[in-house]
């Protein structure tokens, strides 16, 4: 058996440069191989419509089957966002342009999204010309990296230094994720194809970061708000800076609550910045006369991270979860790890008097 990872291709009766179309097949339909000539199979649908495809346009048995096993893999997973696709996407196999794809989600499609990482981007050869030695002079028989002695010097100067090599440029990564369609298919998608679902009315706050996921804690009544029933949700988000391979999720936890006064959004708790990790879970904890929304995520518990080799998912080798309560619109740690939480800095992050600054704990 064979499979169209093509959007559609056309069955043809013959491999020739003039054919006849016998039937027509879509992306992830199954066919039978009755003859495999060279770079073209000749196979069977469903309906016992029989022709020649192309090899190239579809996957081998092996790789559906290393399709069918990731989906089960990842059925349990929990889901850290919900996304939208920009585009017709393939799902991979594994992250990457080149690995094998399949499965071909239309533009606008929802999907959820599983995990994170980080590869190296397609590198495109730069032509960087060799030095080449200056030729020595006819008249001496110096060598080109000694300096000739001077008038009156009885004893050869130093050897001039030789310019050392610019290091390497570091390689750019990309990030994928993980991702499940409607339909249970599961695999890998360009991140930078895919926007995650965050409601308009906050998305305007994301102040130069990307929201990675928005989640809602509570809803509150508004006899104002021309939302369903006068129900207006407050938000849990996390966002990220605009780059790529990072090796964390996320650097900011931002609670947004309803104003009734004002009828609009306002911060009502806010931290940054971090090195924090998917998924963020919403939950409730029990308070005399109800309960109150609680949320949680990870962080490392020390320096130490682990990189999956095969898929680029970067995973603290220790952490910690951390908790936080929401009374009204009061939010404050809650739960078993009450110790401080680092706060990081960029590299390029300076004081006002220059010097490096320093980490900070909250």
């Amino acid at each position: 058996m064979v499979y169209v990872s093509a959007r559609q291709m056309f069955l043809h009766d013959r491999v020739a440069a003039v054919s006849n179309r016998v039937a027509e097949v879509v992306n992830g339909q199954p066919l039978e191989v009755l003859e495999h000539g060279r770079r073209f199979y000749k196979v069977k649908t469903e309906k016992n419509e029989i022709g020649w495809i192309q090899d190239r346009a579809v996957i081998d048995a092996k790789t559906f089957q290393s399709f069918s096993q990731l989906a089960a893999q990842h059925r349990q997973d929990p889901v850290v966002a919900t996304a939208t696709l920009r585009d017709d996407l393939y799902l991979h196999i594994l992250p990457g342009r080149e690995t094998d794809h399949f499965y071909l989600l239309a533009g606008n499609s929802k999907v959820q999204l599983l995990a994170r990482a980080s590869v190296p981007r397609t590198a495109e050869l730069v032509f960087r010309p060799a030095a080449h030695p200056a030729a020595p002079s006819s008249s001496a028989a110096t060598p080109a990296n000694v300096s000739k002695p001077a008038h009156g010097e009885t004893t050869p100067s130093k050897v001039a230094q030789i310019p050392s090599q610019p290091p390497p440029e570091p390689v750019p990564l990309e990030d994928w994720w993980l991702a499940r369609d409607s339909q249970g298919h599961t695999g890998w998608l360009l991140a930078s194809r895919v926007d995650a679902d965050v409601p308009d009315e906050i998305a305007i706050y994301g102040e130069g970061q990307r929201i990675v996921g928005a989640y809602v804690l509570t809803k509150v009544i508004d006899p104002d708000a021309s939302t369903p029933n006068h129900e207006v949700p407050e938000y849990v988000t996390v966002l990220a800076p605009l780059k790529s391979g990072l090796p964390f999720d996320f650097d900011q936890v931002r609670v947004f609550t309803w104003s009734l006064r004002h009828h609009r959004y306002e911060t009502a708790f806010r931290l940054h910045p971090i090195e924090g990790f998917l998924p963020v879970r919403v939950s409730s904890a029990p308070v005399p006369g109800g309960s109150v929304p609680v949320f949680s995520f990870q962080i490392a518990n020390g320096p130490g991270l682990a990189t999956d080799p095969a898929t680029g998912i970067v995973r603290p080798l220790s952490t910690r979860t951390i908790t936080y309560e929401m009374i009204d619109t009061q939010v404050k740690r809650f739960g078993s790890d009450l110790a401080p939480i680092p706060l990081t800095h960029s590299a390029e992050s300076k004081t006002k008097s220059g010097k490096p600054a320093k980490k900070k704990t909250r």
